[in-house]
């Protein structure tokens, strides 16, 4: 049997293979029938037909539509796409048919299309050996139109200088336009026209966020870059205040009421919104019986209201370094719905029954009402653990060791365990950083940690296992891909530098090796890098209607049901538990696919925000630290330099191959390295070097750092 390679006639096959679909108007062929059409019967040539149709790479003429059938890819001369600017002003346009090539638009031939435009592409015909070139005709939908960035104002007019890099153009702001900004000052500004031959787009200022480089200001404006609203519209506010106070009776009467059970929140120090609640009473047959309450936004905010709108948008809470942008007007966040200690509260909940060996005996969903008795920190809590006296000792004690089972058990199923250190910021009053730490989870952060991912579980099961087939009972779900096996295997090679070995030869062999070498960096000095390089080889976890599993949590099931105060998805998990708790059957699976989708670009957009708003307040940090020298380790490599991370403060920057100047330097791509042409020097991820701190741009959150050889 002949291999491709070995096929001289492959040029001449393939061009005769064409010209069968071709005269035929382009039908689904399988192999046989191509053969037939060609008068072929010799097993050699048939295969050889089989082997060209199915080739996958880019170049190939055919594609594969369905199983072992095949057409003719319709030469496009129009394709769809998305724009991604290069520095130079060319661009790619990346097709969103996944089978085409990235097209090339050269500067002049982008048009008026900025970065992450969906745009129409017209496609010249393929020079031989040449990349495809096209012009961008259309634009179909803008990626944005709000932009920060500094205005300049003359005489007769201003500029806007946007802070994005990858927005090449300065916008036009005629001096109506400017809503009382002044010269300097950082402002959010609109692109409201561009007129056909203008080489700048117009715009106005929509909001003026302040003076440069003032904390306030430069927090406002991570927010807008990425789309968060600064405020509430007043008539969402107006919604939320006539929202009133008072339970009715009525309601009441409809509830499971838990106002006499001992109920807790074990929260941050500084939280303001509880979303959940923790009960526990021991049963007279020796049980437990234990209410996860969880706050019940839903009651409070009905689809379609303003407030849903809203609230739907945005479909997060933001976190960034020194403040909280609520998905919910402050009514409603931090106190209607908020489960605070001593006042009654509406909650939906899922009630557990538990033996000793925390086997779940039975198991109850529903609304109820509650009264949280105590209001613990996270480090009240740990002290109770720890110390084995307190307020409600012997219930977090019990909670405790239950808790303790139910890890165990998980990690046992294959669920992997991440534990990177978290940094956070002493600030002072004006927001500015004046020492960094890290923040470790103790027993307590994972008592409640279990106790919701069981409620999650329990929630998506019960959902999750009625129906079959078409009867399936739509619902939101959290989904985590497993990991995609070549990164999965770039990372075992990297891990085996440090003398970490992974067997990754099946997801489960993946999860015990990965929860192993977990283990064993903890306290290491490449902690960091090991988990955050883990971390970013498995796949991103994402909201989706599809019933499917979560790989990083090792469960069948799995769905955000414990957070509607900060997460939307979790309100529309409330919303669906209770039409089938009701009785219901069917609901618009394609509407809340399209709800979960906008829910996990906004999360992606919130944690974009969120790593923003830390490199803005390392840049702060290192600020006055200009020729101080430190101990980092390499955590990244480029073709223009490699990132150090400062092993006692976490902050990241760059030290430019430009400037490490005792040889010249290339990127080893596959060896995450960088390496010296005549000496042969290396720098590689993980290796611990001594630098000093060079320059600070707090404009553009970059910190550049040189060697200290």
């Amino acid at each position: 049997m002949k291999s491709k390679k070995e096929n001289p006639y492959k040029e001449v096959l393939t061009q005769l293979i064409i010209d069968v679909f071709e005269k035929s108007g382009n039908p689904l062929l399988n192999y046989k029938q191509v053969a037939s059409k060609l008068n072929v019967t010799d097993t050699d040539s048939k295969v050889a037909i089989a082997d060209i149709l199915s080739d996958t790479s880019k170049s190939s003429p055919f594609a594969q539509p369905e199983r072992g059938k095949f057409k003719l890819r319709q030469l496009q001369v129009y394709i769809i796409g998305k724009v991604d600017m290069t520095a130079d002003g060319s661009a790619y346009i990346v097709p969103q048919d996944e089978f085409e090539n990235d097209i090339f638009v050269a500067p002049r031939k982008v048009r008026q299309a900025l970065h992450g435009d969906i745009v129409k592409v017209h496609v010249y015909e393929r020079k031989k050996g040449r990349k495809r070139e096209g012009e961008v005709v259309e634009i179909l939908q803008r990626a944005k139109t709000d932009f920060t960035g500094t205005i300049d104002i003359s005489q007769s007019y201003a500029f806007f200088l946007p802070d994005d890099r990858k927005m090449l153009h300065d916008i036009f702001i005629p001096l109506d336009n400017l809503n009382g900004a002044k010269d300097g000052e950082k402002v959010l500004v609109t692109i409201i026209e561009w007129p056909k031959n203008a080489k700048n787009p117009i715009g106005k200022v929509k909001t003026v966020l302040g003076v440069k480089g003032e904390n306030n200001t430069e927090m406002n404006a991570i927010l807008a870059d990425y789309g968060f609203p600064l405020k509430f519209p007043k008539e969402v506010d107006e919604a939320a205040n006539a929202i009133p106070e008072e339970i009715s009776k009525e309601e009441i009467a409809k509830r499971r009421d838990f106002r006499d059970t001992p109920t807790f929140t074990i929260d941050p120090a500084d939280a303001k919104d509880f979303d959940d609640a923790i009960s526990f009473k021991t049963l007279e047959n020796g049980n437990y019986e234990i209410g996860v309450h969880i706050a019940d936004v839903s009651y409070y905010v009905t689809p379609e209201s303003i407030l849903d709108k809203e609230a739907f948008e945005r479909a997060t809470s933001v976190y960034l370094v020194d403040r909280v942008i609520p998905m919910l007007p402050e009514r409603l966040s931090n106190n209607l719905c908020s489960l605070r200690p001593n006042e009654d509260k509406l909650c939906f909940s899922a009630v557990f029954e538990m033996d000793e060996k925390a086997n779940i005996i039975d198991q109850w969903f529903g609304r109820t009402l509650i009264h949280s008795d105590r209001r613990f920190s996270y480090e009240e809590a740990q002290e109770i653990i720890e110390n084995k006296t307190g307020d409600y000792a012997t219930e977090i004690l019990k909670l405790n060791e239950l808790a303790y089972i139910l890890r165990d058990r998980k990690f046992k199923n294959g669920a992997i365990s991440f534990e990177s250190e978290e940094v956070k910021f002493h600030l002072d009053e004006n927001g500015k950083p004046l020492g960094v730490y890290t923040k470790v989870r103790k027993d307590a952060h994972k008592l409640i940690e279990d106790f919701m991912l069981l409620a999650n579980r329990k929630v998506a099961e019960y959902i999750g296992k009625q129906g079959k087939g078409k009867n399936k009972l739509g619902f939101v779900y959290r989904f985590h891909d497993t990991p995609n096996p070549e990164t999965l295997t770039s990372f075992s090679q990297f891990a085996s530098r440090f003398g970490h070995r992974l067997t990754i030869k099946s997801d489960k062999e993946t999860a015990k090796s990965l929860n192993a070498l977990m283990t064993k960096i903890e306290g290491s000095k490449e902690q960091n890098l090991l988990t955050s390089l883990a971390v970013r080889s498995m796949a991103k976890a994402i909201y989706t209607t599809k019933q499917s599993s979560h790989y990083g949590l090792a469960f069948d099931y799995y769905t955000h049901f414990t957070s509607p105060i900060r997460r939307y998805p979790d309100v529309m998990v409330h919303r669906l538990l209770q039409f089938y708790l009701d009785g219901g059957t069917k609901v618009n699976v394609e509407h809340y696919e399209k709800m979960a989708e906008h829910s996990s670009q906004m999360e992606k957009k919130a944690a974009e925000a969120e790593r923003a708003s830390i490199k803005y307040k390392q840049a702060e940090f290192l600020q006055d630290q200009v020729g101080v020298e430190y101990t980092g380790i390499v955590s990244g490599v480029t073709e223009w330099g490699m990132y150090v991370e400062i092993q006692e403060n976490k902050c990241e920057g760059m030290v430019r191959l430009r400037d490490i100047t005792d040889d010249f330097y290339t990127l080893d791509e596959k060896n995450f390295a960088i390496i010296g042409q005549r000496r042969k020097k290396v720098y590689q991820l993980g290796d611990t070097v001594q630098i000093k701190v060079k320059k600070v741009d707090l404009e553009k959150r970059q910190i550049d750092f040189t060697l200290i050889s």
